[in-house]
């Protein structure tokens, strides 16, 4: 348990002292007596029961207690310092928008509602939202173009670095057009597949390796007329004006599911099914407005999946 008597004047003369290695320094640039300075460490070193300097000749060193308290406390003040920053840029509306990349998956389902709950917050702060493939999102977020990733969980080896936090999962399904003539083919419909051009998720797409295990488990190892791409707006028009086959994650056509303009072929493919969620970086401290995005974005996927 933390004690209450440690303030943020303890932490912030504790690790000016250890920077500076001097007491004088210390009280220079804080602004503050050096007798001041000297009380602040004693009473820091009588809440944690140990000495956190000591004399080294005419100055002073940290001891081995204070070294171990020095990385946290740091963190601390870095982490009340972003605190303090991330409060500020919600209070101007020239703060550095928030940067969203967002999977199709989720583009469609569950963003648009994700913000319209976040303007209700009435919080002067901007979103930029992106899609694209999942490595060229990842990417930007590792190199910090990015602040949030939301779509599936990515292969484990593109996760280094990354925290996830899963929300809900979904699979993959076949879509064409309402009175397609394979709703009414029954059985054997992987065998019919070839005699229609079939949209495909690009080979730099997250979902890309399910499809391909999916068909080749269902006896199919090429199609003929293979169009790879990771529009949804394309996928959505191309499908509804001819004969093609969409192979695409549930969450990009629920709307168009539900109102009848698109079907699912009545194919089992449960066996696609993978995790969707937040995907940031691990050492990363959320601002305020960014935290409130993410609680957001985890209020509209549980109201969908649960409606």
């Amino acid at each position: 348990m933390i004690d209450n008597r440690v303030k943020f004047r303890h932490l912030q003369t504790f690790v000016e002292v250890a920077r500076q290695k001097s007491v004088m320094k210390a009280a220079e640039l804080l602004h503050v007596s050096q007798p001041a300075v000297t009380k602040t460490i004693r009473e820091l070193e009588e809440v944690l029961g140990v000495a956190v300097f000591e004399k080294d000749g005419r100055g002073i060193r940290i001891t081995r207690y204070g070294e171990a308290f020095l990385k946290h406390a740091g963190a601390a003040l870095t982490a009340l310092r972003q605190g303090f920053d991330s409060v500020s840029h919600a209070l101007h509306a020239d703060a550095p928008p928030i940067r969203v990349g967002a999977l199709p998956t989720v583009s469609t389902r569950i963003m648009p509602q994700a913000m319209t709950l976040f303007l209700q917050e009435d919080i002067p702060a901007r979103i930029k939202i992106v899609t694209g493939e999942n490595a060229v999102l990842l990417e930007q977020l590792r190199v910090g173009d990015l602040d949030l990733v939301v779509g599936r969980l990515a292969a484990p080896e593109q996760m280094t670095g990354f925290s996830f936090e899963h929300l809900y999962s979904e699979q993959v399904i076949f879509c064409v057009r309402a009175g397609h003539p394979l709703l009414k083919q029954g059985a054997g419909l992987f065998g019919e597949l070839e005699r229609y051009p079939v949209l495909m998720p690009t080979r730099a797409s997250i979902i890309r390796p399910f499809v391909e295990r999916y068909l080749i488990a269902n006896g199919i190892s090429g199609l003929p007329t293979q169009i790879e791409t990771v529009s949804d707006s394309f996928g959505r028009a191309f499908v509804r004006q001819t004969d093609a086959v969409w192979i695409i994650s549930a969450g990009v056509v629920a709307t168009d599911l539900a109102d009848g303009t698109l079907c699912a072929l009545p194919i089992d493919t449960s066996e696609t099914k993978g995790p969707v969620g937040l995907t940031v970086r691990a050492d990363s401290v959320p601002s305020m407005p960014l935290a409130l995005l993410m609680r957001t974005i985890r209020e509209a996927a549980l109201d969908i999946t649960t409606a």
